[in-house]
């Protein structure tokens, strides 16, 4: 198996999903690898809305929130002195997370196996599954404890 380089580790900003993160950035410790936070907005969600401009507000509060789940990873990497790529991209995410991946040559996927439902929160579960099934990324899942 050897030593990771490259450790990718998707966010949806939620507390599950950062148990995820914390064992990415463990991970990382002992491998002396860069974590890859990688956070996807999924805007084929929100295709059927009527007027641009919602459209554009929608959009910016999910760059938004993207960004703050981004800076929450670079945080916790910062603390443990684990160096950080980070990444924002629109998509369907388990696509895109596949795609970042091998496009990164990542050595490894961290996915957390449940996360909360909201706005864009489809990072966990049925997408950690399609991951799963269609990286050729070796993906490590997370059992992740909802409060």
């Amino acid at each position: 198996m050897g030593r990771y380089e490259r450790i990718l580790v998707p966010t949806d900003g939620s507390e599950e999903t950062r148990q995820a993160v914390e064992h990415a950035i463990d991970l990382a410790t002992e491998h002396d690898a860069t974590v890859h936070a990688l956070y996807v907005v999924n805007s084929a969600s929100f295709s059927g809305l009527p007027m641009e401009s919602s459209w554009e507000s929608v959009a910016a509060m999910m760059n938004e929130e993207g960004a703050t789940a981004l800076d929450e990873v670079e945080e916790l990497a910062v603390e443990a002195g684990v160096p950080i790529e980070r990444a924002l991209v629109d998509g369907s995410p388990s696509r895109e997370i596949v795609r970042y991946a091998e496009d990164e040559d990542c050595d490894l996927v961290v996915m957390g196996t449940h996360g909360r439902g909201g706005i864009d929160r489809l990072l966990l579960g049925s997408v950690t599954e399609k991951v799963v099934r269609s990286s050729s990324v070796p993906v490590l899942t997370v059992r992740v404890e909802t409060s």
